[in-house]
C-alpha cells in the first residue's frame, strides 16, 4: 500500500511544481527587498530581474512618429553628465528607488538607508528646478590656442571624472521665501562608475 502511495506521489509531484509561478524578487516602495509569489506590480514594487519581454508585433496602430521601443537599460554613469542625466530621469519619473540606485550605500546601516530613501522620496515630490555640478561655471569656453588652456583642460578632465565634485539639486523651498532649496550629493568614483553619496 505504501509503495502505491509513494508511486502516486512521485507521479503527481511534477504537476505541483509546474503549477508554481516562482518567487518574484522585487524592491518595495519603501526601498526594501521583497520576495513574493505575486507579481511585483501587484505590490507596487519594482522587479529586480525583469522577465524577458514578449516579441513586439511588427505592425503598430498609432502614428509612425511615436516611439514604441522599450527604454534603454540603466547602466552606471561613466561621466558627470551621464550621472546628472540619470538624476534628471529619476526626478522625471518621481522614483526614489531609481535615484537610490545611483547612490553608493557602503557604511550605511539598514535604518539609515531606509530613512535616506524616504527623504529622497520627499525631495522628489517637489518639482526639479535645476541639477548642476558644483564645479560648473557659466563662463563661455576659452580659446584653445591660449597658453592657459592646459589648466582649463585639466579642470574639464576633473569635471568629467567626478573627482571632488558634487551634484547640486535645486527644488522649490517650502518656506515661501522664493529661494530654491539646495540638496548636495557628493560624487564618488567606484569600480569604474560614478555614484552619488548624500552630503549631510
Amino acid at each position: 500500500m505504501s509503495r502505491a502511495c509513494l508511486t502516486l506521489l512521485l507521479f503527481l509531484l511534477p504537476f505541483c511544481a509546474m503549477a508554481q509561478d516562482g518567487i518574484h524578487r522585487c524592491i518595495g516602495p519603501d526601498g526594501n527587498p521583497l520576495f513574493t509569489d505575486q507579481p511585483c506590480a501587484a505590490l507596487q514594487a519594482t522587479p529586480v530581474n525583469a522577465p524577458p519581454s514578449p516579441p513586439k508585433p511588427t505592425t503598430t496602430q498609432g502614428p509612425p512618429d511615436i516611439a514604441t521601443a522599450a527604454p534603454p537599460a540603466i547602466t552606471c554613469a561613466a561621466s558627470v553628465a551621464e550621472l546628472r542625466q540619470s538624476m534628471v530621469d529619476a526626478f522625471a519619473t518621481r522614483d526614489p528607488n531609481r535615484l537610490a540606485g545611483l547612490m553608493i550605500w557602503n557604511g550605511y546601516g539598514r535604518d539609515a538607508v531606509v530613512a535616506d530613501i524616504r527623504s529622497l522620496g520627499a525631495l522628489m515630490q517637489q518639482p526639479l528646478l535645476d541639477v548642476r555640478a558644483s564645479n560648473d561655471d557659466d563662463s563661455p569656453p576659452s580659446d584653445t590656442s591660449d597658453p592657459a588652456s592646459a589648466a582649463d583642460d585639466h579642470a574639464t578632465q576633473r569635471r568629467d571624472t567626478g573627482q571632488g565634485d558634487q551634484l547640486i539639486v535645486h527644488t522649490p523651498s517650502n518656506d515661501g521665501s522664493g529661494s530654491p532649496r539646495e540638496s548636495r550629493f557628493t560624487i564618488v568614483r567606484r569600480s569604474g562608475c560614478l555614484w552619488l553619496r548624500a552630503s549631510g
